[in-house]
């Protein structure tokens, strides 16, 4: 049906929705080399993937929403006195209506800590609509959070959406309910979900001692895997604790890292793992609020499906001039041990070998995170210690997290 005035009105939501997006970054910014004031810098983020259905698992992101909400559970790694919110369609087939959103404290569970429930605008109105392909940031609200504190972001779509741009492993349960439940400050009405949808990206406007964003760009060892759940177990959370806990100078962290993604190339058939890294370099890394340092620690699924050491290598390359061609540091990091596991093979160790050799004497990363060293058993180096492996012999466990997380060096992070 072709209407006039439905072709209207969707022509006018569209136009604000494209106006609001401008405002939103247009936003300014403190200067990262500033000593007194707060700045804007990246408290969490997911890196987001297409929609589609995934076998083992229940995240109706693939078949779409319409008059729902979802509820997202997001740890943040930095604190401050206001926040704002990147929506995503980035991955959309079509513009996306968002009818509301809200951001709170989290309590426990579904319920936010009463008083803290705020209403988002979006260049002053509290719906937006994202044009397929874009993201969207909120305009800035205050409200006072912590560094290692949780946020809930509620988000209403009335409409069908089609496929839900979205971040599939989490190691986190988020909940998603019937009808608008934005503003509910308990619960009940939700029912759970295990993906983040339609969020991506929460900015904190944080103390001048955060000085800016590190993120953290990997695969399923970055992402999530293995971890305990709903516990915030990652190396990146490990190593926001790190950073929350020294004196003087700081950096919040911003997640980049996507279970079974690939440096390479993509993995045909398997939208949910993400384009290779080398794709996604500009959206989740060099877009990042306030980013300054990389730690990169990719490479292993590439190995899987057998790239050559000058592959990866040549791979690497290029994430470390087009990272400092952004004017930022990278940090490079070893490939973790895979003895015993589904990988093995000898030609596969040898690669592994040699990539890690050229990481640690290349002399092209600003400084080297050796995962392969923290990680691996004395007795059997080419395996994983085993109070570090979860049992699958390729991904850390919790204690393994916590050991990529202080093998890396904080004073080459914040060297100015």
């Amino acid at each position: 049906m072709n209407r006039p005035g439905a072709a209207r009105t969707a022509l006018v939501t569209a136009i604000a929705g494209l106006l609001a997006l401008a405002g939103a970054l247009a936003l300014p910014t403190a200067p990262a080399s500033g000593t007194g004031a707060a700045r804007w810098v990246t408290g969490w983020a997911a890196s987001p993937v297409a929609g589609t259905e995934i076998p083992w698992s229940t995240c109706p992101a693939g078949s779409g929403l319409r008059d729902q909400t979802v509820r997202n559970v997001v740890f943040l790694s930095t604190g401050g006195d206001a926040v704002r919110i990147r929506l995503t369609n980035t991955f959309g087939t079509r513009a996306v209506h968002i009818g509301r959103t809200t951001v709170a404290v989290r309590s426990s569970g579904a319920d936010a800590v009463p008083g803290t429930m705020r209403t988002l605008t979006f260049g002053g109105r509290p719906d937006v609509t994202i044009p397929a392909g874009a993201q969207v940031f909120s305009d800035p609200t205050a409200l006072a959070v912590t560094g290692l504190g949780t946020l809930l972001v509620s988000v209403y779509v009335p409409e069908a959406t089609g496929p839900v741009t979205n971040h599939p492993f989490t190691a986190q349960g988020n909940y998603l309910g019937g009808g608008d439940l934005t503003g509910a400050v308990t619960g009940g009405g939700y029912g759970s979900t295990p993906c983040w949808m339609f969020v991506d990206g929460v900015d904190v406007r944080a103390p001048h001692r955060v000085v800016g964003t590190v993120v953290a760009l990997g695969d399923s060892i970055t992402d999530t895997s293995a971890t305990t759940g709903d516990a915030n177990q990652r190396w990146p959370d490990h190593l926001a604790r790190r950073l929350v806990a020294r004196r003087g100078p700081t950096l919040s962290v911003a997640n980049a890292g996507l279970g079974g993604n690939r440096l390479l190339a993509p993995r045909d058939g398997e939208a949910y793992y993400g384009v290779p890294a080398l794709a996604r370099l500009d959206r989740d890394v060099f877009a990042q609020t306030g980013a300054r340092d990389v730690i990169v620690h990719i490479g292993v699924n590439d190995i899987g499906f057998d790239a050559t050491a000058d592959e990866i290598i040549a791979g690497y390359r290029q994430v470390v001039v087009q990272t400092h061609a952004q004017g930022l540091r990278v940090h490079g990091s070893t490939i973790a041990p895979f003895g015993g596991s589904f990988l093995d093979a000898p030609a596969r160790v040898a690669v592994r070998d040699a990539v890690n050799a050229w990481v640690r004497t290349s002399g092209v990363f600003d400084s080297v995170v050796d995962v392969d060293r923290a990680l691996a058993d004395p007795a059997r180096p080419g395996a994983l210690r085993p109070a570090y492996d979860s049992g699958d012999h390729l991904h850390p466990n919790d204690a393994g997290c916590r050991a990529i997380a202080d093998a890396v060096d904080l004073t080459a992070l914040l060297r100015d």
